[in-house]
């Protein structure tokens, strides 16, 4: 199949194509057959065609390509009925567009000299721009009776031949025309010029605009009951269901305006007013402005314009600005569509009285309903799905306005739709995608498929456009402009290029200082789940990998920094698709009031897919009692640990008991986080090697004798082994020895300290 879902197969049969409609046929694929066919093959004729109507299908105009296609097509003494037939398609496709389809400039008696040469300018501009259009028509129109006499009866066949019979008198009454305009400017002079000349110019015009009108007239019926919107939405990817709906939309306003004009009363107005749905990168501003289309084409709004907005452009600093704001902006698609794109930033839930967004939801929801401004635009709002809905809930006023058949939700395109729209923004550029394109492409979406972020097409296009990038620097620097380097996209400028600034983790875990237990720990859970996936390529039952971890002990002794060389383990290993983590305490989790709190955790947690979570004194959630919202953050965090499970690894992180609490209390936390890992406070000499590494980090190193008196009073005073208090020890030091070298004996090192440099050595 060489469809537009079909399998790459390059020993597709020409007869196969031939039975396709146009508008399924895959130019990537034809046009790699093209490639890769013999000069002399016989089937290349209908391959060039076929490439044509394809490229044409999806462009939806005739570009330079295209021309090409078809008159290599043609170049045979007697081309096939498949060649005449896709060729007499297209050229009903192009010629079926009217001539001068706004007029001509009209030019008065009572026009200045300045006024008059400016329309004269504008009209020549106009003749010559249908003028190359006729030249591009002419050699179809050669080619076409050289080769294509006898290419049936169809109605499309009809009209051709009536178009191309015609083109040559609009040849001739356009140059006629050219030449009246230019004899008519040259009798101007300050007030005076030619009537004879005017009068000759425009009946020229008006014999012209009489041909053209003939020439429109053979399409005008079938234009009248199609839509570009429509046409254009069909060309998209995927998007079945909402073009199923904005279908019915479409014939729905189409019924409506068929029975007004048989003077019937309609039963209800239909609202024009959309909620539009869906993650970045679906299409949200595309549709908006396709409705905004039909709505023109039907003539139930009289502009074809759409007027976009977000907060900043309509909330205002102080009183009384944001209704001066958003007026000015309804005011401004009078006539046609205002689109709000993350509408729900309006609404900022437990916002203070400052805030001026819920003053625009006032002031649109006024202007929809009463007053001057109703019924005068209609209004699309758009944002992510989930806030979109709290949005509507928390303002009944405005969701009454936008009635349920009114809601068209986007969903994230399917990995097939993703590499469809890959393989045409390639085309749109003149590329296609050679065949190890398409695994490594595959891969790199899978990578950035972490959570609603995702970019949809936004981001294969970026993809797509970094290959091209690439592709063509190297090829400038090699100098190699062959034909494969200028049309054929290589898989290698897919492959993601690897920072010189990647450390291996498991070289930092070793670094560590003492923690000895710890990195065995983290290396024997990192050991599983290699082993697991070695057993899942042998074919071999897995065991169920539990990622989740609870990191006990004080504070200091290196939990948030092993929590960091886990993830980027873990994203080693394939397990998580980013390696980063996120830390949060209780108040990035818990919220005042009820309801809140499972928003604010959900937030945190989409932050952190792909990465790890890090829950620092988790223990703290709990600490408020039953009626306290820690508790309504536990249940969300288990609730979304069960919905991303092979997407997000949660760490708790506190002092042994009050975790062994935390624990006990809740048995889904109980359950999913059966690994813990003890973090003992350092020992003397580790405290040691910690503050060496800190001195050494900032440049600095210990004068004689400080190191062993620094080692005795740790011991004596018992200091804490939290890796904290050493680095806080070094970065006192640091700005003593700063003192002492400015105001004390300058017979020291810039770069050394000394024991009076350590509060530590100075005390009794």
């Amino acid at each position: 199949m060489v469809g537009k879902n079909a399998e790459l197969n390059p020993e597709m049969k020409i007869q196969e194509v031939k039975k396709m409609p146009y508008s399924e046929l895959n130019e990537a694929e034809i046009t790699r057959v093209l490639h890769n066919l013999p000069a002399e093959d016989t089937s290349r004729p209908d391959w060039e065609a076929a490439a044509a109507a394809a490229r044409f299908e999806r462009k939806g105009f005739q570009d330079k390509r295209v021309e090409e296609y078809m008159i290599s097509a043609l170049s045979s003494n007697n081309p096939s009925e498949y060649v005449c037939e896709t060729i007499i398609h297209i050229a009903y496709e192009i010629l079926k567009q009217p001539w001068f389809e706004d007029g001509f400039p009209k030019i008065r008696e009572t026009d200045h000299s300045h006024g008059k040469k400016k329309k004269l300018e504008h009209l020549r501009q106009l003749l010559a721009v249908e003028k190359e259009r006729t030249s591009g028509y002419t050699l179809l129109k050669e080619k076409r009776e050289t080769v294509c006499q006898g290419a049936g009866g169809s109605k499309k066949n009809q009209a051709v031949t009536h178009w191309l019979n015609l083109l040559p008198e609009i040849e001739r009454m356009i140059q006629e025309a050219e030449t009246a305009a230019s004899d008519y400017r040259n009798t101007i002079s300050g007030i005076y010029s030619s009537k004879e000349k005017k009068h000759n110019l425009d009946e020229v015009l008006k014999n012209l605009m009489e041909v053209s009108e003939d020439w429109d007239a053979a399409v005008q019926e079938e234009l009248s009951t199609e839509s570009r919107a429509l046409e254009e939405l069909s060309r998209m990817t995927g998007m079945k269901q909402v073009k199923k709906s904005v279908h019915a939309f479409y014939h729905f306003l189409q019924y409506e305006k068929e029975r007004e004009t048989r003077g019937y009363e309609n039963s209800s107005e239909q609202s024009l007013n959309m909620i539009i749905t869906g993650n970045p990168g679906t299409g949200k501003t595309t549709i908006a402005k396709l409705l905004a289309e039909i709505y023109f084409e039907m003539g139930v709004l009289p502009k074809e314009k759409v007027v976009e907005a977000d907060r900043s452009r309509l909330v205002g600093a102080y009183v009384g600005q944001t209704e001066e704001k958003t007026t000015a902006v309804i005011e401004e698609a009078l006539g046609g569509v205002l689109f709000i794109d993350e509408a729900y930033t309006l609404h900022r839930s437990g916002g203070e009285g400052s805030d001026y967004g819920q003053t625009v939801i006032d002031t649109l929801i006024s202007a929809m309903t009463s007053g001057k401004y109703a019924g005068g635009f209609a209004v699309i709002l758009a944002g992510y799905p989930v806030e979109m809905r709290e949005f509507l809930n928390s303002n009944p006023g405005l969701r009454s306005r936008f009635p349920s058949s009114n809601f068209i939700d986007l969903p994230d395109y399917t990995m097939q739709e993703l590499i469809e729209i890959g393989v045409k923004t390639a085309l749109d550029q003149d590329f296609t995608l050679a065949p190890d394109v398409y695994p490594v492409l595959k891969a790199r979406l899978e990578k950035e498929q972490v959570d609603e972020s995702f970019g949809n097409a936004r981001t294969v296009k970026q993809l797509i456009q970094e290959a091209v990038f690439r592709q063509g620097a190297e090829a400038a620097q090699t100098k190699d402009f062959s034909e494969s380097q200028m049309t054929l996209l290589s898989g290698k400028y897919f492959e993601e290029t690897e920072t010189e600034t990647d450390t291996d983790p498991f070289l930092e875990l070793e670094e560590l200082i003492g923690l000895d237990n710890v990195k065995r720990e983290v290396k024997q859970l990192a050991s599983f789940v290699e082993v697991q996936q070695e057993r899942k390529k042998a074919g071999y039952r897995g065991v169920p990998v539990q990622l989740h971890a609870v990191f006990t002990g004080p504070p200091g002794t290196g939990k948030t920094t092993v929590a960091r060389i886990y993830s980027k383990i873990l994203k080693q290993l394939g397990l998580l698709k980013r390696g980063h983590v996120i830390t949060a305490g209780r108040s990035d989790l818990v919220a005042g009031y009820t309801g809140q709190t499972a928003l604010k955790t959900k937030k945190l947690i989409r932050q952190a897919l792909g990465g790890v979570l890090f829950i620092d004194e988790a223990y703290s959630l709990l600490r408020g009692g039953d009626q306290d919202f820690g508790r309504e953050a536990v249940d969300t965090l288990v609730e979304e640990m069960t919905k991303h499970n092979e997407n997000l690894v949660i760490i708790l992180a506190g002092y042994e008991s009050p975790m062994d609490e935390l624990l006990k209390s809740n048995p889904g936390i109980a359950s999913r986080f059966k690994k813990e890992i003890h973090f003992p406070p350092y020992q003397s000499e580790e405290l040691m090697k910690i503050l060496l590494f800190y001195a050494g980090k900032y440049g600095y190193t210990l004068g004689a004798g400080v190191y062993e008196e620094l080692l005795r009073k740790i011991k004596e005073k018992q200091v804490d082994g939290n890796a904290r208090t050493v680095k806080d020890m070094i970065e006192n030091a640091v700005q003593v020895q700063a003192y002492n070298y400015i105001y004390g004996s300058k017979n020291r090192a810039l770069n050394e300290l000394h024991k009076d440099d350590f509060y530590l050595l100075q005390e009794e």
